[in-house]
This record gives C-alpha cells, sequence and structure tokens, in this order.
C-alpha cells in the first residue's frame, strides 16, 4: 500500500526561530455523569465488528460518531459517504439531546489518565498545523493515504475534529509545577472506563492559567507526534484549503518523561520451508542464542523468540549495532534487517500477510497461546522503544519502522472535540 510523508517532510528540519504555538479552545465535552459511557476507545484501534460490537446496546457511545459504519449494514464499505454523513448526524443527535455541551469560552483542559502504577497528565489544547508543516510539530512515521483521506473526509463531513493526537515535548519544570497545583483543585470528569484506565480532565478558564501556559510552550522549541499521525496530516490538509484561522488541530500534549511506550512483538505465520533447528542455526550467525525458561527481554538488543515449545534468548552481535543512527540501531529495525528479511523473506512488514504484531500489555503469554496454537510458526518478544529514541529520530527528520511503538494508556475519543466553526 503506498505510503507517504506528510507534506513531503524527508530531510532533517531547518532550523528556526519560531516556538510551538498552542491556543486555548472551546471544547465539547460530555456530561459529566455520562463520560463513562459516551467516551470511548480511539476508532483506529478497533475494527467495525469490534466497535459494533462494543456500542452494542449503548446509544450514547462515542464509537456511533468516531466508527459510524457501526450503525449502518455490516457490507457497508466505511468509506462510503453514507457513513460520514451518518457521523456527522450521531454527532447533532449527542449534542441534541444534551450529552456533549460546548464550553461557553475558550479554554485550556488537563486530562489526566492512571493505569496501574501509571500515571500521566496532559494538556488539551490546539496546536498549530502550520508548525506541523514547517517541522515544529514532529513526526515519526509515514502516512497512508488512504487512513489520511479517511480521516480528513471525517473531519469535513462533521466540521469538528473529534479525537486527539498524542503529542509529546520535552518536560520543562515550571509547567510540571503549574500541572500539579490545579490537580488539586475539583475536576469536571472523572470515571474509570472498562479496561481499567481512570480518566480525569479539569478545565482552565483563567486568564492568567492560558497565559501562563501559552507564554511556556512559547519557550518550547519542538513537540514530537507520538500517536496520531494520519489525525495531524488529515487536518493539515483539510486547513491548507480553508482559512488560516481554522488551521488547528486537536491534541493532548504530554511532557515526554510521563509517556508510556509498551514493545510491539512479531508473530510469523511460518518459517519460510526452515524447520526450528534450521531458522535456529540461521539466527546463530547473526545473534546468540540461548534456550530459557521464559524470554522477557531486559537490555536493549536482547529479543525473546518462541519456537516449538520453546523460548530462546537472542542477543544481537556486536558489531551489528555499533556506529548505527537511532532509527537503524532499534530493535525492530535490527529484527527485520537481518532476520525477518534475510531468512524469512519478509521483505516489506506493512503489507506481508506472514507477518502480524501484538501490541501493549500483551506479552509472553499472549505470544505462545498464539504459537501453540498452530496459528503462528513462531514470535518474537520485543524491547520497548524509548521516548529518546522517538524524538532524536524525529529532530533528524528520520523514520521509525512500522509498528514501532506502541503507547498506552490510549486517549479516549469524545473527551475533548474541537468544534471547526468557533473559531
Amino acid at each position: 500500500m503506498p505510503i507517504r510523508r506528510a507534506f513531503g517532510a524527508a530531510t532533517p528540519y531547518l532550523a528556526r526561530a519560531a516556538m510551538a504555538l498552542i491556543k486555548p479552545f472551546a471544547a465539547l465535552r460530555p456530561r459529566p455523569e455520562l463520560a463513562g459511557r459516551l467516551c470511548a476507545p480511539p476508532y483506529d484501534v478497533l475494527s467495525s465488528a469490534e466497535a459494533r460490537q462494543l456500542a452494542a446496546g449503548n446509544p450514547v457511545s462515542f464509537l456511533h460518531v468516531s466508527k459510524p459504519e457501526i450503525d449502518l449494514p455490516p457490507d457497508t464499505d466505511p468509506y462510503a459517504a453514507a457513513v460520514y454523513a451518518r457521523g456527522r448526524d450521531n454527532l447533532a443527535r449527542l449534542i441534541a439531546a444534551g450529552c456533549l455541551a460546548q464550553e461557553p469560552q475558550p479554554c485550556f483542559y488537563l486530562y489526566r489518565q492512571v493505569l496501574g502504577a501509571h500515571t500521566q497528565t496532559g494538556l488539551a489544547a490546539l496546536a498549530s498545523c502550520e508548525d506541523y508543516r514547517q517541522g515544529i510539530v514532529k513526526p515519526h512515521e509515514l502516512t497512508q493515504p488512504d487512513k489520511e483521506e479517511d480521516r480528513r473526509r471525517h473531519i469535513e463531513a462533521l466540521n469538528a475534529q473529534t479525537g486527539p493526537a498524542f503529542l509529546v515535548y520535552r518536560a520543562v519544570r515550571a509547567l510540571d509545577e503549574f500541572v500539579e497545583g490545579k490537580l488539586a483543585g475539583a475536576p469536571a470528569t472523572d470515571f474509570v472506563a472498562p479496561d481499567g484506565v481512570r480518566h480525569t480532565a479539569w478545565v482552565l478558564s483563567a486568564p492568567a492559567d492560558i497565559e501562563f501556559i501559552q507564554a511556556q510552550f512559547a519557550r518550547v522549541p519542538s513537540l514530537y507526534i507520538a500517536d496520531g499521525h494520519h489525525r495531524t496530516a488529515a487536518a493539515a490538509r483539510l486547513a491548507s484549503a480553508r482559512s488560516p484561522a481554522r488551521a488547528f488541530f486537536l491534541a493532548v500534549i504530554f511532557p515526554h518523561d510521563q509517556a508510556q511506550i509498551l514493545p510491539y512483538h512479531r508473530v510469523v505465520k511460518d518459517l519460510n520451508g526452515l524447520a526450528p533447528a534450521q531458522f535456529l542455526d540461521k539466527l546463530a550467525a547473526v545473534c546468540s542464542v540461548e534456550p530459557a525458561a521464559e524470554a522477557p527481554p531486559e537490555p536493549t538488543h536482547q529479543l525473546g523468540c518462541y519456537l516449538a515449545g520453546q523460548w530462546y534468548r537472542l542477543q544481537f552481535r556486536p558489531a551489528l549495532t555499533a556506529g548505527l543512527d537511532p532509527a537503524a540501531r532499534l530493535d525492530v529495525t535490527l529484527l527485520q534487517q537481518h532476520v525477518l528479511a534475510p531468512i524469512l523473506a519478509i521483505a516489506d512488514p506493512r503489507t506481508s500477510p506472514r507477518l502480524d504484531f501484538v501490541g501493549g500489555s500483551r506479552g509472553a503469554r499472549e505470544l505462545e497461546k498464539l504459537v501453540d496454537s498452530g496459528q503462528y510458526a513462531g514470535a518474537f518478544l520485543m524491547h520497548p522503544a524509548q521516548i529518546g529514541d522517538l524524538m532524536a529520530i524525529a529532530e533528524a527528520g528520520g523514520l521509525m519502522p512500522p509498528k514501532s511503538t506502541w503507547f498506552e494508556p490510549k486517549l479516549r475519543d469524545g473527551m475533548f472535540c474541537y468544534v471547526m466553526r468557533e473559531t
């Protein structure tokens, strides 16, 4: 499938004196007592069938807006014009019923998520599409034209952005202290989702607070897209055809040291005609291979491999990792270049039907289950990428391989919507 860089950003960005521009907005937000039922997982982590099942019996689920094909016959093309029209009508219905209401004035919002021992608090705001075009907002992944066009059509049909991009910035002490102080106040929204994640929001409407936040971000040289490349590119494309006043996209912006990256594991359907012993022999040319009771990877460049009911600990040989740039030394890159492509003949991980991915908190037990079922021949348990690597690669204008990062917890769609006609 064709892949593209947003706005042709293929080389390191030129240095600019400008810093990050963000602005407050009058968010469309859920009624507090409905937020737990209304707010939904991001549209792109669920299939249509999964979304249909999750929203069944819940007319206020935001999935009726973000994945509106669930309200049409199952054989409906998810890119049909009727789908986007249904999303527009469903959003209007939620507004008319009072399930969603718009803030009376532009505000910033704090959005805290708690998953187990992990807590992260971001700022819900509008980020500049021009900053995205100029490389102040930096991507690290390619976008797929069909997915980008889907979100553009969705935004255009609803005249609203209904799910935020996940951005990070290098943490600023003054902002950390400011946010910590605001969390002591009463929240506007607070609920625990079915997956156990607690979602809490605060409204920051005081002019002094807004001025302070904008002044602090005016000193932030770069924002980095962690998750939401297609949302961002779609908003920027739409903005290029509209007035500059609409040239913003919805985002929640987190300090880098709070973002949690989980690994993206690989499972392969066959060994390219090799017996397990033959495959292990070929692996030994690029990795040390040691049998293990379990193989959770610990240091970078160490992987777990599950094959024929046995775990192996793999360590890439130092000669393969020395002197590489940040993108080339990622474990997912090394695995692709030295194992998947030359040994298993999986040349393109984006399109190969012989390769699948398991992201997030599902780890060794899930991989064992998939291989033991006979559905897959082998699995690779990956070490998670680091946020510092992501930022370094983005700063260099580089790209991370597909399925390199899984950010969790996910931002819920419907927590904050940006109604574009209000600016």
